[in-house]
């Protein structure tokens, strides 16, 4: 079960059908282990203080307790009290993603997959506010799209602009005669917003080879607290993280994290007719709500990936 990163802490994604979830669901199906949770959620407590706190008998906080360790959301460590040891418990995770269980027949994936950096594109078109920044510092100047031609922007790990768009060029490592069944892209991305912003929808645009796939509307530009891998020379009332999004085109249509946003399909890319795939990421100048775009790499804001293309095949 992964882990992953959160904008309120230590996250977890589980798959519904494992034994371990199973122990997780059945923990958290208890009104007394929730409040425990939320007790623990800023600080450590011993098992006297849990159970005095929620009003429970001694014996039933330490049943709960031990059902809520064996699932793996408490720890527990055994410290120094006034009489030998006391045992202090601590939350482990903050946010659990469930993947429920699906009706489709596991099948043998091939696929190839693609990093890129996101200071790799070969093309862009783009209007100010805009910028660059690596991992310790600011590339080029603020606000001068000359600065998107820096050979330093293969260094990027966040850039932004305001609207317009960058294109990059992912080798295409199909093998021949193979079928392509889906592609996926998946990267953190949000609005671009003065400093940051918790209300400031942006219509964010992909193309894959020319096509135009649809668009997502990003809520916000989130800021206001540090993002789990942005740097700390990075002021804190700038963007900071953004929000994974998975885009997918099949037989059946367009999707981002699972809702069909166009009727594209997979045909239609023609992704065996070159040695690359085209992606264009960006936001129209005429789009209903023109709020920029900030396209984060593994070294910035909360997710520890570039830009990911995979193409399943057969």
């Amino acid at each position: 079960m992964p882990e992953f990163p959160s904008p309120n802490g230590r996250a977890l994604r589980i798959d519904a059908d494992t034994p371990q979830a199973k122990k997780i669901l059945k923990a958290l199906a208890s009104e007394p282990r929730l409040r425990m949770l939320e007790l623990l959620s800023d600080q450590l407590f011993n098992v006297s203080e849990i159970a005095d706190a929620l009003g429970l008998p001694l014996s039933t906080a330490n049943r709960d307790i031990g059902i809520l360790e064996e699932a793996g959301l408490l720890r527990s460590e055994l410290t120094p009290a006034t009489r030998g040891l006391q045992k202090m418990l601590q939350r482990v995770y903050d946010t659990i993603l469930i993947e429920l269980p699906s009706s489709e027949k596991p099948v043998a994936e091939q696929a190839v997959e693609t990093s890129m950096p996101v200071g790799a594109y070969v093309d862009f078109q783009i209007a100010p506010t805009c910028g660059l920044a690596s991992e310790s510092g600011i590339i080029g100047l603020f606000d001068d799209p000359g600065s998107f031609y820096e050979p330093e922007r293969l260094q990027a790990q966040l850039i932004w602009f305001h609207y317009g768009y960058v294109e990059y060029r992912f080798p295409n490592r199909l093998p021949p005669k193979a079928v392509p069944e889906r592609v996926r892209l998946s990267l953190e991305v949000c609005s671009e917003a003065p400093m940051h912003h918790e209300d400031w929808p942006s219509d964010i645009t992909l193309w894959i080879n020319g096509i135009e796939i649809g668009t997502w509307t990003s809520p916000a530009d989130f800021g206001g607290r540090r993002g789990v891998l942005t740097p700390a020379w990075w002021e804190t009332r700038n963007t900071q993280y953004g929000l994974m999004k998975v885009w997918r085109v099949t037989s059946d249509g367009s999707f981002v994290d699972g809702v069909k946003i166009s009727p594209v399909v997979l045909e239609e890319l023609h992704l065996t007719d070159h040695d690359f795939i085209s992606v264009r990421i960006g936001v129209k100048a005429e789009a209903d709500n023109v709020g920029g775009i900030n396209i984060f790499g593994h070294q910035f804001g909360n997710y520890p990936q570039d830009i990911v293309l995979g193409v399943r095949y057969k």
